[in-house]
């Protein structure tokens, strides 16, 4: 079974040797940069969200008003009064409630059928093709990488979570910046007052010591320093479940990095694109709790991530893509779940979005070896994110593509 999680892809994609010439930040280098050279309100800002593995985009944007939909999949499929209707006779996955939320303020496009030409069930593949941008040709450039490529080189430009950057990253020049998961851990209590006087100067001292002494003394105050932009930038609405649906039971990964972009997004870090993971969507058997739950972590933490940039002054310059690298197989499995597909939804949320739905919907009566037909390329998302939010002429970056997705911004 070609199973895969970040790690592996990272691996075997050859990221691990972009990552030897990418900068490795610390929340400190971010904090720091957030007050001597802060981004201007205003300025877009792209998140992108990878969920790892494949996620069944048809149990996730479910068409609950299609018979072929529960006779294909008897055993994971859900039943309609449970499913959280939208438009079109689709709805979103029961644990999907806070972007449920979202959708109803109009700030969720729902992008329909998406993928690439001549589909790969192959996670690395697919993904690399889906990183790349490049469905024909094997690259060795993300698609945000080469927009680095055509900007100053600047490490805080654009930073993933976790110790080395995704192929999306890698450009032929310059490669977007690792923030390992993690921070800065100081000593407290009485350690840390003695501490603290070994970091004042004395007079008669050395120039090792005095610059030993230095060093403690930045690293307490550099601490201060984190501690006012991590635990006083964020606040959050009142109206923001605690735990809702598939949330239940205690915070995802995702849900911790998405909180910490939301802070330093706030601080006014000086980034213009951020990268963020979830794994664990290879559903081969057992699909519907286990599905259920990661989408519910997943909806859960953008809308918690959302409600913290809309108490600041970035309400309105944050988009989020939310992709992965194929959808399933139509017809369940015998372990009640579901193989390597191809096409699925895509989402794309923001202030500046106009909620709704695009695209065609892939129809179940007419299935190309099994597998969801492909109505709308990816390149055209990439194309319409690059124009609007990074400013970037599509055409350079992709290859000469042409298509956008019409009407997807206000």
């Amino acid at each position: 079974m070609d199973t895969i999680t970040r790690r592996k892809f990272l691996k075997l994609s050859g990221a691990a040797v972009v990552g030897a010439s990418a900068a490795v930040l610390s929340i400190e280098d971010i904090a720091k940069a957030a007050q001597t050279q802060p981004l201007p309100p205003g300025t877009p800002i792209v998140v992108v969200v990878t969920l790892y593995g494949g996620n069944d985009g048809l149990n996730t944007v479910i068409p609950y008003t299609d018979s072929l939909y529960y006779s294909m999949r008897p055993e994971i499929s859900y039943k309609p009064e449970k499913i959280l209707p939208l438009s079109d006779g689709l709805g979103l996955n029961p644990g999907m409630t806070d972007l449920k939320t979202m959708w109803d303020q109009k700030k969720v496009a729902v992008i329909r059928g998406v993928g690439y030409p001549n589909p790969d069930h192959s996670h690395f593949a697919s993904m690399a093709i889906w990183q790349t941008a490049s469905p024909f040709s094997h690259i060795s450039t993300g698609w945000l990488g080469r927009w680095l490529d055509t900007q100053k080189n600047d490490p805080m430009l654009a930073i993933n979570l976790g110790s080395v950057p995704p192929p999306l990253f890698a450009g032929a020049k310059r490669s977007g910046s690792a923030l390992p998961l993690g921070g800065l851990v100081v000593p407290t209590g009485k350690l840390a007052m003695r501490c603290q006087t070994l970091g004042r100067a004395n007079p008669g001292e050395n120039s090792l010591m005095a610059a030993a002494a230095l060093s403690m003394g930045n690293l307490f105050n550099l601490s201060e320093n984190v501690s006012s932009v991590l635990k006083n930038s964020v606040t959050t609405n009142s109206n923001l479940p605690v735990i809702n649906g598939g949330s239940a039971g205690g915070d995802s990964s995702l849900e911790q990095q998405l909180d910490l972009v939301a802070k330093l997004i706030v601080s006014g870090a000086p980034t213009r694109a951020w990268s963020v993971s979830l794994g664990g969507f290879d559903t081969h058997a057992n699909e519907a709790n286990a599905q259920s739950t990661l989408l519910g972590n997943v909806s859960y933490s953008i809308r918690k991530f959302f409600n913290a940039i809309n108490t600041s002054s970035r309400s309105s310059d944050v988009t989020m893509l939310v992709y992965s690298e194929f959808g399933r197989r139509v017809k369940a499995n015998a372990s009640q779940g579901t193989d390597h597909g191809t096409s699925g939804p895509v989402l794309v949320i923001g202030d500046r979005i106009n909620g709704g739905m695009y695209g065609e919907q892939p129809q179940l009566n007419k299935l190309i070896d099994g597998d969801l037909a492909v109505t709308t390329d990816f390149r055209d998302i990439y194309a319409s994110l690059l124009e609007r939010d990074l400013s970037a002429d599509p055409s350079q970056i992709l290859n000469g593509w042409k298509g956008r997705i019409s009407s997807l911004y206000k």
